[in-house]
């Protein structure tokens, strides 16, 4: 977004996810009965964020893929397993952003990279912007608090298991909430 003439731009800056306040929640149907609820519980995320100009130049988000947690043990081992995210090849999930679109007041469209089982497509986010303050306690840092929310169908990464028979679904649904600290200059590579 161009700033009017005259005026000085502002620099983007550095946040960092707080891993403390980040929740990710997936949806995928289970033989069309009932959507299965699961989630990541290891995270890592920075990104830069100019909230004058409301423009989001980088930044990453990375799932540990062994932290993926559905609240039953021998589903998770399977989800592990390389019926679905083969977690041994490949250790981590990563989104990285690549183009911003502002659509509203505190909306956006993220787009990413996501590199899931080796392979990499693009993502739409859909972004809003739910608060940014001094933290009222703890750190006390400047913070910025997000809701995010896409689908995507797994089939597109080669994880097909129990869709040609309607077992498990294709399409998954994510829905994000998180916060981010700002950091330092310098801080992001």
């Amino acid at each position: 977004m161009a700033l009017g003439a005259g005026q000085v731009s502002a620099e983007p800056v550095p946040y960092m996810v707080d891993d403390e306040h980040f929740s990710m929640a997936f949806e995928v149907q289970h033989i069309g009965y009932a959507p299965v609820m699961g989630m990541f519980r290891e995270v890592e995320g920075k990104f830069k964020y100019d909230e004058e100009t409301r423009e989001l130049t980088s930044g990453s988000l990375t799932f540990k893929a062994k932290s993926v947690f559905t609240n039953h043990d021998k589903r998770d081992g399977h989800l592990r397993n390389a019926d679905f995210l083969n977690t041994d090849e490949y250790p981590e999930i990563t989104f990285t952003i690549t183009d911003f679109e502002t659509t509203g007041e505190n909306t956006g469209i993220v787009t990413g990279d996501l590199t899931l089982l080796g392979q990499t497509r693009p993502v739409d986010v859909d972004v809003t912007l739910n608060k940014s303050a001094e933290y009222p306690f703890g750190h006390e840092e400047y913070t910025l608090g997000f809701t995010a929310e896409t689908s995507f169908k797994r089939s597109d990464w080669g994880m097909t298991y129990g869709v040609d028979n309607g077992m498990v679904g294709d399409e998954v649904k994510l829905r994000f909430g998180f916060e981010a600290i700002r950091q330092s200059d310098g801080w992001f590579d």
